[in-house]
């Protein structure tokens, strides 16, 4: 029953590809056109130095009448600058053509890229991904560029120079006719062949590049564990790969070379033997026989170019093939045409009986239920993988239940415009991400268009002067690739001033005071406060000292709600939660052991 499934996807994936390349030549048809146009007028002009040369050799030498030199001169001077303002004109107008054509393929790619779920970056590396829009839409110059115009010049040029030798000798050209079907062929086999080729190509590429990319991404993790020699034997490993299907392909692209030397030569051998033998018995003229040569040369030089260009389209169909691969994954807000704006958030948050899984059959969240009130926090509690980042990820809409829903304002969320309501959400993740600009740019990503007065004010807030007043550039410092120059905690109330500038209804924080110490932590507990007052808060946190005044906790265990209620009340239940409290607290008292030093979090109120 599953076996006919693959040949059907197949057949629609190279429809889609045909179909995409159509488009693509039709939405640059002007260019084209124009391109084409002048494409005839080079390769008119290119049979006018042949037949000078016959007539050189016909008439001139043999009467030695030099009133036809001049004329013939200035007509092999005239298609020659001709030919080279055609060829100049081709390469700029197509090369821009190409240009262009690149560019709204790398953006309509990255403008999907965005729009998939999470899930999608989650299962592909990031290497992979640019390589996809980078790497595979160079190739469609092929087709909109010089490559097209070209294969069709060359085709052109090849029938009429053919035309052109049957007139003179048909017997000889009819031998030659027999030679072009057999290296015909050879093409299209060769084409068959090489296009999976790129396509692995492609492929590999990506993972090299991912590897790559990871590599030096997590390069303080490889040079702290002395990793230089496996990532370099990974990356070894990945480039040969490259390096053995590059080498199958040009084997494959020599071979069709190499068929096309063996053509011209014997075309060339037939010449000696029949094209001499025809002016020995009168049937050529000396002008015929070199005119021949020449038009040979202009039948096989085609050929060759054809070959080339032929397998530069074949690379550029298995790049759109890879890019409609991309392209064919459903956005997440594909279907938000018909959904509602998400208007005014008040930001109560129901779960009803939700359940979730990431592959089928194992579920990570099971039957959730519970309300967040407008304006309280809902703190989650719970070891690894008990669902808490799961759960905030549904609040985000990053995922969507398999059965359940989740009700933001009494509305059913997935019937809201997924963008809308994003707009509507502050985060403040564990490790989070900064970009490589500055501090205020940073700040400044959560609302584009606010002023430097607000981005300062929301920084104060966050206790971002306390370090960046420092840096002799101040807020205008470049943080570095992920905020690398600043420190965790640094880093952290970035992230809280964007979120505070944000004017989120509903904030989501993940582990937000993790990477502080006890200082940078009291420092901003008050900013927090700000943030979270008037707004429904979901909090993360292992630190239970950071969710006391939650307004309800919620325990999770293997995916399902253990607790629930307010510190007090989880902690006289003496239940989960009594028992990481109990923990923590021991392990406060163990780190400070200074009778008179001031105990943080959990050990001071216990106290």
């Amino acid at each position: 029953m599953t076996a006919p499934s693959p040949a059907p996807k197949q057949r629609v994936s190279k429809e889609v590809v045909w179909r995409e390349a159509r488009e693509l030549v039709w939405a640059h048809r002007r260019r084209l056109s124009i391109g084409f146009a002048l494409m005839l007028v080079n390769r008119a002009v290119g049979f006018v130095l042949p037949w000078t040369s016959k007539q050189l050799i016909d008439k001139v030498l043999p009467t030695k009448d030099p009133s036809l030199l001049w004329p013939l001169a200035a007509a092999a001077g005239v298609a020659t600058v001709i030919q080279a303002a055609s060829s100049f004109g081709i390469s700029q107008i197509l090369g821009v053509a190409a240009q262009r054509a690149i560019t709204e393929m790398r953006r309509a790619v990255q403008a999907h890229l965005v729009r998939l779920p999470i899930r999608a970056f989650d299962a592909t590396q990031t290497g992979q991904l640019v390589s996809r829009v980078m790497s595979d839409a160079e190739g469609i110059r092929n087709l909109v560029g010089t490559g097209l115009v070209q294969l069709v010049g060359g085709v052109i040029t090849a029938i009429v120079a053919f035309t052109w030798l049957m007139i003179l000798n048909w017997r000889l050209t009819s031998v030659t006719a027999v030679l072009l079907i057999v290296f015909g062929g050879g093409m299209a086999y060769a084409f068959t062949k090489l296009r999976p080729i790129f396509r692995e190509r492609g492929k590999l590429n990506a993972e090299v590049t991912g590897r790559l990319v990871e590599s030096i991404s997590g390069i303080r993790v490889v040079k702290a564990y002395t990793a230089e020699r496996r990532e370099r034997f990974a990356f070894t490993k990945g480039a040969n790969k490259m390096f053995r299907n590059v080498a199958a392909t040009m084997t494959g692209i020599s071979a069709t070379t190499a068929l096309s030397t063996v053509i011209v030569g014997i075309i060339g051998t037939l010449l000696i033997v029949v094209g001499g033998g025809d002016i020995i018995a009168g049937r050529m003229s000396n002008g015929d026989l070199f005119l021949y040569v020449l038009l040979t040369g202009l039948l096989a030089a085609p050929l060759i170019q054809i070959a080339s260009i032929g397998t530069q389209i074949t690379e550029a169909f298995a790049g759109l093939d890879r890019i409609r691969e991309l392209r064919a994954m459903a956005a997440e807000d594909a279907d938000d045409e018909g959904k509602d704006l998400a208007g005014t958030i008040d930001g109560r948050v129901e779960f009803a009986h939700v359940t979730f899984s990431y592959d089928p059959g194992v579920p990570v969240l099971k039957d959730i239920s519970f309300v967040a009130p407008t304006g309280t926090t809902t703190a989650l509690v719970g070891t690894s993988g008990s669902g808490k980042s799961t759960l905030v990820s549904l609040v985000m809409a990053f995922n969507h239940p398999d059965s359940g829903s989740i009700l933001v304002d009494g509305r059913n969320l997935q019937e809201i415009r997924l963008r809308s309501y994003r707009s509507r959400l502050g985060i403040v993740l564990q490790d989070n991400f900064l970009f490589d600009g500055t501090i205020l740019e940073n700040i400044r990503f959560a609302q584009p268009n606010a002023s430097e007065a607000e981005v300062r004010e929301a920084a104060r807030v966050a206790h971002c002067d306390e370090f960046a007043l420092r840096f002799d550039l101040g807020y205008e410092t470049i943080v570095g690739e992920r905020g690398v120059k600043l420190s965790g905690g640094q880093r952290q109330r970035v992230a809280i001033a964007r979120a505070i500038l944000a004017d989120p209804a509903i904030l989501i924080l993940d582990e937000a005071t993790s990477s502080l110490d006890s200082e940078s932590e009291g420092m901003i507990q008050d900013g927090l406060a700000r943030l979270r007052a008037g707004r429904t808060t979901f909090v993360i946190a292992h630190r239970l000292s950071t969710i006391m005044s939650a307004d309800q906790i919620l325990v999770l265990e293997g995916g399902e709600i253990a607790e629930r209620g307010t510190h007090d009340d989880l902690v006289k239940l003496g239940g989960r939660y009594r028992a990481l409290y109990d923990r923590q607290y021991r392990q406060a008292l163990d780190r400070y052991v200074n009778p008179g030093e001031e105990l943080p979090g959990a050990a001071k109120l216990s106290r």
